[in-house]
Formats: C-alpha cells, structure tokens, sequence
C-alpha cells in the first residue's frame, strides 16, 4: 500500500512540475482572457520599493504594458508611441503603467533615456508575468543577458509583449498579446480600444 501511494505521489508530483514548466515557443503559452482577473503580485518600482500590483489598479481603471526589456528596440519604439497617447489615454481616465523583468535600476536607464512619463516596475522573477500565461524559455542566447538585466533573479524566461486593459479591481477588460515581438498594438488603436470600453459603459 506505501509503495503505491509513493507511486501515486510520484506521479503527481512529475505532473505538477510538467506543468510548471514554461512554454519552450511564444506560440504555446496560455494567457489569461477577458473577463478574467490578474493576480495581486508585489512588482518593485525604479526606486527598489515593493508596490503591490491591486494597490495601483485601485487607483484608476489601468493600461497595462509587458514589454522584453530596455535592451529591445521594439519595445522602446512601443513604450515611445503609447506615450505620444499618453495625454489622451488619461483624459479618458486610465492611468498607464509597464513591467519587464528588468532590475529597478535598469528600469531607472529605461525611463531616463525615453524621458517617459508614466511608471515602470519590476517583474524580474517573472512571477506576474508567469501568472498571467504570457512567459516562455528565453533562447539560450538570452540567458546571460536577461540575467544581467535583472540582476540575477531571470532564470530565462521572456515575456510576450503585452497590452492588457484592466478594471479597478484587475479585471481584464482588453488584451492584445502577439507571439510576434516585433508586431505591437498602436496608440491609435489602443485609444480606439479605450473609447470602446468608455462607451460600453456609458
């Protein structure tokens, strides 16, 4: 009887971590959906300070961004086009904030060099971005770099470039998510997003 319940443990165990594992391709992952709710997760703002994740959507319905980090280029093409949007998007009464794996003080280089206006945070032991289904195993070639950028705590993983829209209490309103790290949603369609949802709810 022992024996068969070690077998049994055994396996579940073996199931449990096969399903831990991160996707090997961006096409595999399984993200969150519309309707769906974000987990609260303490992500650390460029000043090293820990911020829990429902605390900042508690303040105002939230633009979401997941972006690789500030060593793509994509993804500060992308950071500087949401912020030629930023005035409008506020207007309508969402705030903007963007997470990556990079360290606080990478964070800090980021900001400073694209001169941005909104807020960054830290997420570099993935475990938000693992949670809502949008991390992968990180080529090889990546491994020391993402290592390097978040201070020792990226293990290998790589986000799939996100826009999520969310709800005071972190409910997923919108979500734009493409394998394709090089393809982001515009400011002119995520403001066309934005207004959509106003005018459902009006």
């Amino acid at each position: 009887m022992k024996k068969l319940l070690v077998i049994f443990l055994f396996a579940v165990l073996a199931t449990f971590t096969a399903s831990a594992q991160l996707p090997e391709k961006a096409e595999d992952i399984s993200p969150l959906l519309i309707g769906e709710k974000i987990p609260d997760v303490a992500l650390k703002a460029t000043n090293g300070s820990n911020q829990q994740l429902h605390n900042i959507f508690g303040q105002k319905p939230t633009v979401l961004l997941f972006y690789r980090g500030g060593w793509c280029p994509f993804c500060n093409a992308h950071l500087a086009e949401i912020q030629e949007a930023q005035n409008e998007i506020l207007n309508m009464g969402y705030q903007i904030i963007a997470v990556s794996p990079d360290s606080p003080e990478n964070l800090q280089a980021t900001d400073e060099k694209q001169n941005l206006a909104y807020n960054l945070y830290s997420d570099a032991g993935g475990k938000l971005t693992k949670a809502i289904g949008i991390a992968f195993e990180a080529p090889e070639r990546y491994s020391g770099m993402l290592s390097e950028k978040s201070e020792g705590l990226n293990k290998g993983f790589l986000p799939i470039p996100a826009v999520f829209v969310v709800d005071t209490s972190g409910n997923i309103e919108f979500e734009y998510i493409n394998p394709d790290y090089k393809t982001r949603l515009s400011g002119g369609m995520l403001l066309a997003v934005l207004k959509e949802l106003k005018n459902q709810k009006e």
